[in-house]
């Protein structure tokens, strides 16, 4: 009987540890790293030659929402086309657990519009048999995976679940008993295998709220005071285990002064006495006061002892839109109002006068300069494709400012006459914001900073941030020379597994899972954007594949060979952080 089931043969290794990069085999076995040093070829059933390539541990990908998509697609791709072997669900509070049956399909309209996934191929995939966490932690297990799969306890539907439904939840905040039943329900989920919980708190009358309910109306969530989220965390404290992942605004905390953010959540942190991370920091080229303030403060609180970790947005995908399906606008009270609705309604209300008026003085008054940072300005929207023929000969090609500028119109009315005139069917690309190396230096020097909010699963019209690792090695690496290959492969996978409490991968060391990705650094790159009709219910979204990738394993077993799927599905549920066969 052969010694290992596989040797990857010849390679580079970069562990994920920081450790200098050094040439070795490694031998897996019963799906772990059995041996790293010189190995005979003939002492295993499957030999990788790995010769001229990198040997590095599998990308962990800490913000995503596949909750849905791991239904239909074993792989949570676009994530594991660039490398990523583990994922983690329930991110913001959002989430499908735990929930009563007569709520499934409110639960997956608050996630069509909150996280723009699309509503039918939720309600044809998704056979709703749990109710409680745990039952939905063992219904995930026996689905089919291609990576492996982490989950957080997400607060919204765990509060739904408690308070009568999504609705009435929104209507009180919790009394004593239903606080005491939802801190029960967490215990529950932790004892199952949560690895903490979760919330998104972006107050709409205070900041840039870009994620509602389907209705428009702030989330669960949203809403909640500050004594529930204690609560929360000194709950997290009495398991002695696990982390909170919470979002806020995005936007410069300095500029907009919400300083009183950056206080609660060290608070939260110190009370639990577990790791916070904290979504987003993002660079934007033209406000780096933005990721400066934020950066400022994870340096402070952590030189305070509090553990808090920057989860920061380290990919180039500009936004790709059309006013059918955006959202993300809904910070601005009449773009939220004109763009939820069908789509007559929503070409109705985009030509009102009244909202028209509200967008333009909203505008004017700088009110969208938050909407700026995260997705472009406005007037450098290009209309890439316009589809009614004597539309497209004319303005197919032209930014908004440059439309505006040839028929004498306000930017918002320049866009949104071309949108409901081609029936909101044009297609419009925003600027690049984050470009600059020099500010992700600054960004990846910080020691507290996690790459990724790859956001897999959700936004999948707009958005394709799960190219992120790609970008990390091809550009910020290779081609900007602004890091190490190994301090990137060890943001990329040892300091995620340490902060997110995994407990068996995230380095390449013996004895841990088998979770590696193997490539060429010259050759590695993203590919162009596509459209991908590979949704249930005939729906589609916007990917980019990668190349250079010649082997991505899980737990031993190769899930794509030079870009091409093998069909095994390898990957575990990590209950508390670890695979537990």
């Amino acid at each position: 009987m052969a010694e290992f089931d596989t040797i990857i043969k010849g390679g580079t290794i970069v562990d994920g540890t920081r450790v200098p990069r050094y040439k070795a085999d490694l031998g897996i076995k019963n799906g772990k790293i059995a041996k790293i040093g010189r190995l005979k070829a003939s002492d295993a059933s499957r030999v990788l030659d790995a010769s001229g390539l990198i040997v590095a541990p599998g990308f962990i990908d800490l913000h995503t929402h596949y909750d849905a998509q791991i239904h239909w697609d074993p792989y949570c791709t676009i994530g594991s086309w660039h490398g990523v072997t583990s994922v983690t669900i329930g991110n913001c509070g959002f989430g499908f657990a735990p929930l009563r049956p007569q709520d499934a399909e409110r639960a997956m309209l608050a996630l069509s519009r909150n996280e723009s996934i699309p509503l039918e191929p939720m309600k044809v995939s998704m056979h709703v048999d749990w109710e409680t966490f745990p039952q939905y932690l063992d219904s995930i297990s026996r689905l089919p995976l291609g990576v492996n799969i982490s989950h957080l306890y997400p607060l919204a539907p765990a509060v739904a679940y408690v308070m009568g439904g999504f609705d009435d939840a929104k209507k009180r905040f919790p009394n004593d008993k239903e606080m005491q039943a939802i801190v029960r329900g967490f215990h529950e989920a932790m004892e199952a295998g949560a690895v903490g919980w979760s919330a998104q708190r972006l107050v709409p009358e205070s900041r840039a709220s870009v994620q509602r309910d389907y209705d428009g109306t702030p989330m669960i969530t949203d809403i909640l005071p500050d004594e529930f989220y204690l609560t929360m965390a000194r709950a997290l404290g009495e398991e002695g285990r696990g982390c909170i992942q919470f979002t806020q605004s995005g936007a410069s905390q300095s500029q907009f002064g919400i300083e009183d953010d950056f206080r609660f959540l060290e608070k939260l942190a110190t009370e639990s006495g577990r790791p916070l991370l904290y979504n987003a920091v993002v660079i934007s080229d033209k406000h780096p006061e933005s990721h400066r303030a934020q950066l400022e403060w994870l340096k402070a609180a952590n030189s305070r002892g509090v553990r808090v970790f920057g989860q920061a947005v380290t990919a180039r995908s500009p936004v790709r839109m059309t006013l059918e399906d955006w959202n993300l606008f809904d910070s601005v009270p009449a773009w939220q109002e004109a763009t939820v609705g069908t789509l007559e309604e929503k070409k109705a209300k985009l030509s009102r006068p009244e909202l028209r008026q509200a967008m333009r003085a909203e505008y004017d008054k700088g009110g969208m300069e938050t909407l700026d940072v995260l997705f472009g300005e406005l007037p450098k929207y290009i209309a890439r494709k316009v589809y009614r023929p004597d539309l497209k000969e004319k303005y197919e090609g032209l930014s908004v400012a440059q439309i505006a500028e040839r028929e004498g119109k306000h930017v918002i009315d320049a866009m949104l006459d071309l949108s409901v005139a081609d029936n909101l069917k044009t297609e419009w690309v925003g600027p690049v914001t984050n470009s600059n190396a020099t500010l992700f230096k600054e960004l990846m020097d910080a020691p507290f900073t996690l790459p990724g909010v790859s956001d897999g699963g959700a936004h999948i019209k707009f958005l394709t941030f799960a190219i992120y690792p790609t970008e990390v090695l091809s550009w910020l690496v290779r081609d900007a020379g602004i890091m190490t290959l190994e301090e990137a492969h060890f943001r990329l996978s040892g300091l995620c597994a340490w902060a997110a409490q995994f407990k068996d991968r995230g380095t390449l060391r013996e004895g841990m899972a088998a979770d590696i990705v193997v490539y060429d650094l010259e050759r590695l790159k993203t590919l162009p954007e596509e459209i991908a009709y590979d949704l249930p219910a005939g729906e589609w979204r916007r990917v980019q594949k990668a190349e250079g990738y010649r082997w991505i394993i899980v737990n031993g077993e190769p899930i794509f060979e030079d870009g091409r799927c093998t069909g095994a599905t390898p990957g575990k549920l990590l209950r508390h952080g670890q695979a537990v066969n």
